[in-house]
């Protein structure tokens, strides 16, 4: 009785010191998980602004964690904010997202852009479902400057709008 006791305490230790293994490995693989699609938008993050006769662009991102960015853009004219959104750029599965809530649009649901091109110089998401735009391109034109460009077609008919902006210091 003795020895069969002896012989389960050893077994039960050996499972319980494997699964800990286990579960070590598992944390440390956690730990080193890399996002390589979202480091290659880290241009993206800081503050950007363009100041025109129609009013003040101003774009700010900033990194929440390794696999998120998280980004607000308005556009004032005077004092009145008449346009606003908040992003969320997100890699999930080595794909980014590029997910929109734009006040006042869409029952105010987020909308989802798919990144289908990145280098480290250009990203392209696009969404084949959503009315206007369906494809939105950020290119870095420089350490300083970038240019955001949304695509699409309005009243049947193709359309773009380009947004220059240079960082804020």
């Amino acid at each position: 009785m003795k020895k069969r006791m002896l012989l389960c305490t050893a077994i039960l230790c050996s499972v319980i010191a494997c699964k800990n293994k286990d579960i070590r490995g598992l944390v440390a693989t956690a730990k080193t998980k890399t996002y390589k699609q979202i480091n290659k938008a880290n241009w993206l993050l800081g503050n950007w602004g363009n100041t025109s006769p129609k009013g003040t662009l101003t774009e700010n991102w900033e990194k929440i964690n390794d696999s998120v960015y998280n980004g607000q853009s308005f556009f004032v004219i005077e004092k009145d904010t008449v346009f606003s959104e908040r992003i969320i750029l997100k890699e999930t599965s080595g794909k980014l997202a590029y997910i929109v809530n734009v006040a006042g649009q869409n029952g105010e649901r987020p909308v989802w852009f798919e990144m289908t091109a990145i280098d480290d110089n250009k990203i392209v998401f696009e969404n084949s479902k959503h009315d206007f735009p369906t494809k939105i391109v950020y290119n870095n034109i420089g350490n300083d400057s970038l240019v955001a460009e949304i695509s699409g077609m309005k009243k049947g008919k193709p359309a773009s709008q380009k947004f220059a902006m240079i960082r804020i210091k």
